[in-house]
This record gives C-alpha cells, sequence and structure tokens, in this order.
C-alpha cells in the first residue's frame, strides 16, 4: 500500500525546483516539479512515483552524493532486501531532508525504482523559487511523454512495447493493448493530470 505524504501545515517562503528525467530512453521522459524544501527523501519518492503515474508496489532508493564527504549516500525505505543484497543499510528517506542534500553544489541524485526492470530517474535540483501565494505544494509544472509504464520490462522492454504498438498485424498487438489500456499514448503528458498523494 502507498503511503501519503505530509500535509503541508502552511505555506512554504521558497520551493525547491527539480527536473525528474528517466535514464536510457530517447526522446526523453522528464517531468518538472515545485516542492517545499522541508521535504523528505520519502516525500521526494512520492512526488516521482505522482508525476510517472507509478504505483509504489516496487523497491526503490536514492543514491545521491553526500555534501559533506562527496561519497554516494543510499537512501531509501529501510528494506531487508535492499541491505542484504548491497550489505549494508541504507539512510531512513523519511528522516533526510532534500533541504539537507540538494544545492547548487549537489545536483544530482538517481532514483531507482523496481530493481527487476531497473527504472532509473535522475534527479536533478535546478534552483529555489519563492513560493507563489495561493498555489498548493507540490507542484508538477511541465514534463514530456508518458513515463515508461511498471512491468514493462525496463527501458528494453518498453521500446519493444513502442515497436509492437506501431503494427496492428503484430500477434502481441491486442494483447499488449489489454495491458496498457486502450487510450495509452506513448507521447502524452499532461501536468495539470498529476496528482499528489
Amino acid at each position: 500500500m502507498a503511503k501519503k505524504s505530509k500535509k503541508l501545515s502552511k505555506q512554504p517562503e521558497q520551493v525547491y525546483q527539480f527536473k525528474f528525467a528517466q535514464v536510457g530512453i530517447v526522446p526523453q521522459i522528464w517531468r518538472r516539479v515545485h516542492l517545499p524544501p522541508d521535504y523528505t527523501f520519502g516525500d521526494l519518492h512520492l512526488a516521482i512515483q505522482a508525476t510517472m503515474g507509478w504505483d509504489d508496489y516496487h523497491l526503490h532508493e536514492f543514491k545521491v552524493p553526500n555534501p559533506r564527504t562527496g561519497v554516494l549516500q543510499r537512501i531509501g525505505d529501510s528494506s531487508e532486501e535492499i541491505d542484504d543484497f548491497y550489505g549494508t543499510s541504507a539512510l531512513s528517506e523519511d528522516k533526510a531532508k532534500i533541504a539537507d542534500y540538494f544545492s547548487p553544489e549537489n545536483k544530482l541524485a538517481v532514483y531507482t525504482y523496481d530493481f527487476g526492470d531497473d527504472l532509473q530517474v535522475k534527479v536533478r535540483f535546478e534552483r529555489v523559487l519563492p513560493a507563489k501565494e495561493g498555489v498548493k505544494y507540490p507542484v508538477c509544472t511541465a514534463g514530456k511523454r508518458a513515463a515508461i509504464p511498471e512491468d514493462s520490462g525496463g527501458v528494453w522492454g518498453y521500446e519493444e512495447l513502442l515497436e509492437i504498438l506501431k503494427d496492428s498485424e503484430h500477434e502481441d498487438y491486442e494483447g499488449t493493448l489489454e495491458w496498457l489500456g486502450v487510450e495509452f499514448d506513448p507521447e502524452h503528458f499532461d501536468p495539470k493530470e498529476v496528482v499528489f498523494p
């Protein structure tokens, strides 16, 4: 079951602008998002899930340089399965604040979702902006293309899926359409359709 992000008790004075871009796919699939600086990496995870249209039922983690040491830090939900794989524990995403990691000098992180399909999203901190009065944050302001659907086999599987969709005579065409939903359009994305938890 997906967890909920925190409800803001007051309007933030500033917001962090991020760009989320799926790794390994051309043309690029991306989103631009404004988040309150008191958000944790757990909240950042939920924002990525919302903008990509994913359902949060796979394991995930972030890798981000520690701003004090420069060493890559693993941040995620505490999972024995992930810890056993790496042999080390990840920092709790519910305790690590984005403001403690992202800055003009420390802009990048990589978010991995579904270790089988290896869906990776480059998280780029772009800038700090003044919050707009009356705007409910977080907010998605822009983006391009539908995200790679969950359980489609990662980038390679998605590229194969797109080839099937181009050929209505393909033996897997009808089954693929049924699995994706008839309305799936790989080029469609509307930031107004993003609903944050």
